[in-house]
């Protein structure tokens, strides 16, 4: 973590808005959610697109997970990576690869698609550009929806990263610190 205290604390269920209460429906709340309940109006719009990224994308769950994760790592974003590690196990990454993903695309055991994948999460994250060697890589591999779903999954983690790391979102209470520097 960034920061060990948030700069926008998570609110509390008695100070939730009303709108926020009832979208959530009295279910569990994570702190990012929390969090961005300071402002209903940018939360309700951000969770459409949120919701497309991580429930109507053309990629597989397992290839969204390992951008997302990556994306983690490079912005040091350790709520992120915490979340998704959770998320990742569930779409069939193991614990071996997602440690591989901190070390990126040149770590052994990637097939030629995962790592013109991880490729790409890192030109993007870098460069906010996939150079032309990588985007024929990811081709041979990916669907145009999946390629243009690749770079708006990256650009929303990003963006989701400088949100959290900026704000100061802690680790959930179940959430075990993982340095990503």
């Amino acid at each position: 973590m960034r920061l060990d205290e948030p700069r926008l604390p998570p609110l509390n269920d008695d100070e939730l808005p009303a709108e926020i209460r009832e979208q959530f429906g009295g279910g569990e709340m994570l702190n990012i959610f929390r969090t961005l309940a300071h402002h209903p109006g940018l939360m309700k719009r951000w969770l459409v697109f949120g919701n497309h990224i991580l429930g109507k994308n053309s990629l597989t769950p397992r290839d969204r997970e390992i951008a997302i994760l990556r994306v983690g790592v490079l912005c040091r974003a350790g709520y992120e990576w915490a979340q998704h590690v959770r998320i990742g196990l569930d779409c069939g990454l193991d614990e071996t690869e997602i440690g591989r993903i901190r070390e990126g695309a040149e770590a052994p055991g990637w097939s030629p698609a995962e790592q013109a994948l991880l490729r790409a999460t890192d030109q993007l994250v870098a460069d906010a550009f996939i150079s032309d060697e990588t985007w024929a890589a990811l081709s041979a591999h990916y669907e145009k929806q999946q390629l243009m779903d690749l770079v708006f999954t990256v650009g929303q983690y990003n963006l989701v990263s400088m949100a959290l790391n900026t704000l100061g979102v802690q680790l959930e209470d179940d959430d075990v610190p993982v340095p990503l520097s």
